[in-house]
């Protein structure tokens, strides 16, 4: 068997990996471990609520705005001369 330049680890170097963990981190290694395990499923947390907010965003896009038209507005040609009667108030000069 051909030895990879780029590969996975075989035995040896799993076996030479978990001395040295155990050499370095001694006792603490469960913790460690645990603080590793949680810090993954918080991870995976937040990645799956940001997937979560976006497929709501694109299974339900935004509604636009529709402008209400104002009551003063003149709406077809006929109304025309009687809403702009209605739609200015009296100068101040008048009585």
């Amino acid at each position: 068997m051909q030895a990879m330049i780029f590969g996975m680890p075989g035995w040896a170097e799993l076996l030479m990996l978990a001395f040295v963990g155990v050499l370095i981190f001694g006792r603490r290694l469960p913790e460690v471990g645990r603080n590793v395990g949680r810090g993954i499923v918080e991870f995976k947390k937040g990645l799956k609520g940001i997937e979560d907010e976006v497929d709501d965003t694109v299974e339900s896009p935004r509604e636009t705005p529709r402008i209400q038209p104002d009551k003063h507005e003149v709406v077809d040609s006929k109304s025309a001369e009687t809403s702009h009667a209605d739609a200015h108030p009296p100068s101040a000069g008048s009585p």
